[in-house]
């Protein structure tokens, strides 16, 4: 912003502090500062309170004992004009904002510059910003959810202070087998980032509405309602923003070895040779094409927008997400560029600083004047380019250690069991993760480390370790020893062993008598067992049954 007017506003603050609700005169407002987005806020405001009871004045600052407490605080502003010029007697209509202190500071005044003056005012100043901004980026759970929907979590975690709504049911509706949050704070994303890093994984709106202090996810940009015509009497400048064209196409790789693919896309400004290249690696048709959609979606070019400068507060508030006009009627040039368009305000930027600055003067009046600035960013109403703030992907994957899961035999028999996913038809290990409270999990039953012409599937209740991504999991290796398996180490020994339990299956093991290696192979089945041994020098094949 760079231009600054003077201009007569009222700016009502009410701060919740210590459980309790402070109202601010607003003539005690000394600045405020306001970023405003379609996706959230962050602000700041300072006032003085005076305090001069002790010395027979009728002035008592309530808010200092409340202030001083760590409870979570919470903003409630109101910045209005007084006068407009376009309509006199109109009523102005203010613009209402919600947000959660973030920090506080205050200064204290003393009455002079004497050692031991009294102090006879304090200057507060509290920074606020929206309430998922704040408290999900402090929130970092390991969490995992199987069967459930985005909004699932979502739910589970959006705490008393958040308020949520969803028109966005083809996606945030959708169970998916495993959603896991991995998201300790050492890996730098928080639960505040993994939302976004979602929505821009697939091009869904978050819009948040500043007075309500609430959320919405969309899965398009809201454009009801009728368009506030702006009054150019109250714009100081107006400049037409054209955003950099995307030169590169992109080229998306399922690089699967049977059915791979390689789709490249591009767009009419794309330069020759200029490309992004995803690699990919699934058997899943469905989820390569959506990426190429992702993709697809990512290329188009961006619209023309509008950065306003204002010369004074307008009379008619509105905030991001609000459709507005800049019709030729209400006296905009016709030959311009945006006459005809209708526009949605994407970010609104306020400054203001008290004219003047000596704590008595405007104390608990209605209003003040204020070194004032207002800009605003306006796009297309048609704009597909969603607005998103920055964000730390997630880091995946995360280990933990499971347990196979096999349904067949008995419990005792170490069985194994292949199924076969409801949505895909794609064989999978279950695996029991004990620390999600015995949670079911799906990995790819596949030979792991070993090549294909072994086929030895891990066994019912072997622990193995389990890397989890936000939507899959696979088994990473195996932890422990079957029972039995395990030789002395004086042998030198290997062993294979096969079946059911050590009882009920085969063996088949090397090792060394006398540093001489000899060869077992041996079935059992309780009682009937049949032994072939060979060592140097000797053969035995040995077939008998014990006696009960």
């Amino acid at each position: 912003m760079q231009g600054t007017f003077e201009d007569r506003l009222a700016v009502s603050l009410t701060l919740t502090a210590g459980g309790k609700e402070h109202v601010i005169p607003p003539g005690n407002i000394q600045a405020f500062a306001l970023e405003m987005h379609g996706w959230g806020l962050e602000g700041r405001v300072e006032f003085i309170l005076t305090d001069n009871k002790d010395l027979g004045g009728k002035q008592k600052d309530t808010l200092l004992p409340d202030f001083l407490k760590p409870d979570l605080g919470e903003v409630s502003l109101e910045v209005s004009a007084i006068q407009t010029d376009a309509r006199p007697k109109q009523k102005p209509t203010p613009l209402k904002l919600k947000g959660l202190v973030s920090s506080k500071t205050l200064v204290e005044l003393p009455g002079s510059s004497a050692p031991k003056a009294p102090l006879l005012h304090r200057r507060y100043t509290v920074r606020f910003v929206d309430a998922a901004r704040l408290l999900w980026r402090q929130h970092h759970p390991c969490a995992l959810y199987t069967e459930k929907t985005f909004k699932d979590v979502l739910e589970e975690h959006k705490g008393e202070k958040i308020q949520l709504s969803y028109d966005w049911d083809a996606v945030l509706g959708v169970s998916h087998p495993l959603l896991f949050l991995g998201l300790e704070r050492e890996a730098g994303a928080s639960f505040y980032d993994l939302l976004l890093w979602y929505l821009d994984r697939h091009q869904g709106v978050l819009a948040y509405d500043a007075e309500k202090g609430s959320y919405s996810l969309l899965g398009a940009k809201a454009d009801a309602g009728e368009p506030l015509e702006l009054e150019p009497g109250e714009v100081a400048s107006l400049e037409v923003l054209l955003p950099e064209v995307l030169r590169h196409g992109a080229t998306v790789f399922n690089a699967v070895a049977e059915g791979s693919k390689k789709e490249e896309l591009t767009h009419d400004q794309a330069v020759a040779g200029l490309r992004q290249d995803v690699l990919m690696c699934t058997p899943l048709a469905d989820v390569v094409q959506a990426r190429v959609d992702l993709e697809k979606a990512r290329l188009q070019a961006r619209g023309m927008e509008l950065e306003l400068e204002w010369r004074r507060m307008p009379a008619t508030a509105f905030s991001p997400g609000s459709l507005v006009k800049l019709p030729p009627g209400k006296g905009w040039n016709p030959a311009s560029v945006a006459a005809q368009d209708t526009f949605r305000v994407r970010t609104l930027l306020l400054r203001g600083q008290a004219i003047e600055s000596n704590p008595d003067t405007e104390r608990e009046a209605p209003y003040a004047g204020f070194h004032f600035q207002m800009s605003t960013r306006l796009e297309r109403k048609d704009e597909a380019w969603i607005d998103l703030p920055a964000y730390t992907p997630p880091r995946y994957p995360r280990h933990v250690e499971g347990v196979l899961v096999s349904e067949v035999g008995e419990d005792k028999h170490e069985t194994w069991q292949v199924y076969s996913e409801e949505k895909t038809s794609l064989e999978c290990y279950h695996v029991k993760l004990p620390i999600w409270d015995d949670q079911v999990v799906h990995a790819p039953f596949n030979p792991n480390l070993m090549p294909g012409h072994f086929y030895f599937p891990a066994y019912k209740n072997e622990r193995v370790l389990v890397a989890l991504d936000f939507q899959n999991a696979w088994v990473k290796r195996f932890l422990d020893w079957r029972a039995g398996a395990r030789l002395p180490q004086e042998s030198q020994g290997v062993q294979l062993l096969m079946g059911k339990t050590p009882t009920n299956g085969a063996t088949l093991q090397q090792s060394y008598e006398d540093d001489k290696p000899v060869l077992l192979l041996q079935r059992t089945n309780e009682k009937d067992t049949g032994v072939i041994r060979l060592r140097e020098g000797a053969l035995r094949i040995q077939v008998k049954e014990e006696k009960s």
